[in-house]
């Protein structure tokens, strides 16, 4: 339901209207607005300018995204993203709020795993990483090894109770980081985040539309997180290496393996931490124990201890 501003009721759509009474070039304006659905993280919204053209995606940060979210790298990702023709534009008006202001991107859908199972679609956005990965260096490096060990502090800071077994996890979390640091790291500026919905589809185009875990981080990672979101299958994964690298080689496919596991480890660590401080309406408990069962899948797996000496 689209509301003017000024006729807000919740607490959300006050908080939105404190903001939106903020931008310089809105002042004095009917300003109308409305909730997007299917954030993990932020309240998002539709804003509309009576009678201007463009109109705008609003995210306000959530409550306690601060803990492993930099705003200013975020905001500097999202430009970068739109400088090399992959991201829409993105505006700093609120910028020293957190808040992320951008255009709206009109008739386009957000992608579904689903999509990526189709080669038409699946190799656009594996171009779309890749200009993203060759593009200069980012102000913040954090590689998945940086988040992972935050979120473990993280959680114990909040009095979180670890699953039975994370203590064999965590060593193999060691052996694995102390494999691919002996193999080498290519940092390159990295996504971080391979949810479907952060890709827009458009008539013409794949676009991508959060950056707020964007980072310098291992140029692999990116590549192999979403292959494992999307639930590739292993000729699809063969094919997503072959578009990234041009070619399929053990070490490739060795290193994608352990960093499946590791992807999973991070977000299911980081579904522990929302699920103690996050608002939203979604079941983090459930997705992170998905994510727990998946890489234990994968430990258990006689190819991963071949992996390790594979990278």
């Amino acid at each position: 339901m689209e509301r003017k501003c000024g006729e807000g009721q919740s607490a959300s759509e006050l908080a939105l209207e404190t903001m939106l009474s903020l931008v310089p070039p809105w002042q004095g304006k009917d300003i109308f607005y409305r909730p997007i659905f299917g954030g993990f993280s932020n309240s998002n919204w539709h804003v509309r300018i009576g009678g201007e053209r463009q109109t705008f995606f609003l995210k306000m940060p959530g409550p306690g995204t601060e803990k492993f979210i930099d705003r200013s790298a975020s905001l500097e990702a999202g430009r970068r993203a739109h400088e090399l023709g992959i991201g829409p534009r993105i505006y700093s008006d609120l910028s020293d709020r957190g808040v992320e202001i951008s255009d709206f991107v009109e008739r386009s859908r957000p992608c579904t795993t689903r999509d990526f199972h189709s080669a038409e679609i699946r190799a656009p956005t594996i171009n779309l990483f890749r200009t993203f990965n060759n593009s200069a260096p980012l102000r913040l490096t954090k590689t998945l090894f940086d988040m992972i060990d935050e979120h473990i502090v993280q959680l114990r800071e909040l009095g979180a109770a670890f699953p039975h077994d994370f203590p064999t996890i965590h060593m193999k979390y060691r052996t694995a980081r102390a494999a691919l640091e002996a193999s080498g790291l290519d940092i390159v500026p990295c996504c971080n985040d391979p949810a479907p919905a952060n890709f827009l589809l458009t008539e013409d185009r794949i676009l991508i539309v959060d950056l707020e875990y964007a980072s310098n981080n291992d140029r692999c990672c990116d590549l192999a997180t979403w292959c494992g979101e999307m639930v590739l299958s292993d000729v699809m994964q063969d094919e997503a290496i072959e578009c990234y690298f041009g070619r399929v080689e053990a070490s490739t496919k060795a290193r994608m393996f352990v960093y499946q596991m590791l992807g999973d480890l991070k977000w299911s660590l980081w579904c522990m931490v929302q699920n103690i401080t996050s608002s939203i309406d979604f079941d983090f408990y459930k997705y992170g124990v998905w994510k727990q069962m998946r890489l234990r899948s994968t430990l258990q797996n006689p190819y991963w201890d071949r992996a390790l000496t594979s990278l």
